[in-house]
C-alpha cells in the first residue's frame, strides 16, 4: 500500500464486496464490547486494513484505494465469529510505567481471547488491534493479536507482551 491515497479523495461506498463480512466482524465485536477501536490488517484477497471506530465511517484500505462505508450501512453479510464471548466491562485503571492493568476479573483476558478470535478466523497473518476505555481518557488500553504469536497490550508508549492463554488460567 502507498501513501499516495493520502491525497485521493475518498469515496462513499455501500459495499466492499468479500470484506463485508470482516466488516461486519469488527463492528460486532465493536458494539459487543464497548471497544473504541478495532483495526484489522486482513491477510485475504483481497489484502486490507479495516479500521471500525465508534460511530465513524468504516475506512477500508486496499491496494485499488481508500473507501469509506457508513458506519450503520445494513450488508449482506454475517460476522464471522459471532459466538465469541465479549461484553461491555467499565474503563480499566491502568499503570503505563508498571503495566498494572486494574478492571473486572478475567475483562482483559476476554478481550485478549476475542481479539486472538478474530485474528484467527481472517486467517493467515491477520493482525487485529483493538482499543478500549481506561481512566485516563488520553491513554486508552489496546489490545493486539496475531494467530500464533503472543497477544501485546499497550498502555500509552509502554507494551506488553501477555502469557499464553493456558498460563493465565
Amino acid at each position: 500500500m502507498s501513501d499516495d491515497f493520502d491525497d485521493e479523495p475518498i469515496d462513499l461506498v455501500t459495499t466492499v464486496g468479500p470484506l463485508d463480512e470482516v466488516v461486519e466482524t469488527l463492528r460486532d465485536v465493536l458494539h459487543r464490547s464497548g471497544a473504541l477501536r478495532i483495526v484489522a490488517a486482513v491477510d485475504r484477497e483481497p489484502a486490507a486494513i479495516v479500521d471500525a471506530g465508534r460511530l465513524t465511517p468504516i475506512e477500508v484500505r486496499t491496494n485499488d484505494g481508500v473507501v469509506h462505508l457508513p458506519h450503520a450501512i445494513e450488508l449482506e453479510a454475517a460476522p464471522l465469529c459471532p459466538d465469541v464471548h465479549v461484553v461491555q466491562v467499565p474503563p480499566f485503571e491502568c499503570d503505563s510505567a508498571s503495566g498494572e492493568v486494574i478492571g473486572t476479573l478475567g475483562g482483559l483476558d476476554m478481550l485478549a481471547d476475542a481479539a486472538h478470535a478474530m485474528a484467527a478466523t481472517f486467517g493467515g497473518q491477520s493482525v487485529v488491534v483493538c482499543q478500549y476505555a481506561t481512566t485516563d481518557p488520553e491513554q486508552p488500553i489496546a489490545v493486539t493479536a496475531r494467530t500464533g504469536e503472543p497477544v501485546v497490550v499497550t498502555i500509552g508508549e509502554s507494551v506488553w507482551e501477555l502469557p499464553p492463554r493456558d498460563e493465565r488460567t
